[in-house]
């Protein structure tokens, strides 16, 4: 890991002033690798709100809300972005040229409509459960950049030959995949065996989702990744609300 690797990380995936630096194949690959550590410092965003939140006596359902709203716009509405195409991609009728072209619209269809409000209402609300223990929010924002990570795993394809997606399809090795995801659950274990569950069902979930668009588009995209990244956490978000 390099600094420039890391810096890029940042500046993409956070609203952080952080110049990004060198831009080639191999800092791409590097800021995949660190994204689960970005993801860490926005839950530590989300989670200092929370609890900021809660200490002013906000009602649970709202601090959730308003947590889930700065954690849009710590990263530029980019993962939820990323949710409403690809949702929108794999809803469409079609060869996969066709649901890329939907996903490249930019417009927002019912399908990502629906998404949008369900992934972010539960979101809120398992926030809501979980506003006495806001550091949970920390390894479910973790959890979701480790999506980024298994969604790059070797044998994964980009379904363009340009754009983000095709730089980092395939470039992180099975070694680094594993250990961040053994990491992450052992954290896990530490807060609760329903947490746990959850990150290992997080993995299943990602696992079937890149097998799924690369039946349906032929690879995955820079949309895809950032719709495994709030796949992954309101599925940690979820399991926390339950313990």
């Amino acid at each position: 890991m390099t600094p420039d690797g890391l810096r890029l990380a940042v500046s993409w995936l956070s609203v952080l002033p952080v110049r990004a630096g060198r831009v080639d194949d191999a800092t791409c690959r590097q800021a995949i690798a660190a994204a689960p550590l970005v993801g860490a410092l926005v839950g530590g965003t989300g989670a200092l709100a929370l609890w900021g939140l809660s200490a002013l006596g906000a009602p649970p359902l709202l601090a959730g809300l308003l947590t889930v709203a700065v954690l849009v716009l710590v990263t530029r509405g980019m993962h939820v972005d990323g949710l409403a195409d690809t949702v929108d991609g794999l809803g469409c009728y079609g060869p996969p040229e066709r649901a890329l072209a939907v996903m490249r619209d930019g417009g927002a269809g019912p399908f990502a409509v629906v998404a949008l409000v369900l992934v972010l209402g539960v979101q809120a609300v398992s926030l809501a459960e979980v506003s006495a223990d806001p550091l949970v929010l920390v390894l479910a924002c973790a959890v979701g950049r480790a999506g980024f990570v298994l969604c790059c795993r070797r044998g994964v394809l980009s379904a363009r030959p340009e754009g983000m997606g095709a730089l980092v399809a395939g470039s992180q090795p099975t070694w680094l995949v594993a250990a961040w995801w053994l990491v992450l659950l052992a954290a896990a274990v530490a807060v609760d065996w329903r947490v746990a569950l959850a990150v290992a069902v997080a993995a299943g979930l990602l696992l079937a989702l890149t097998h799924h668009v690369q039946r349906r588009f032929g690879g995955i995209t820079g949309d895809v990744l950032g719709a495994a990244s709030e796949l992954a956490t309101t599925t940690v978000l979820v399991g926390a609300a339950l313990t």
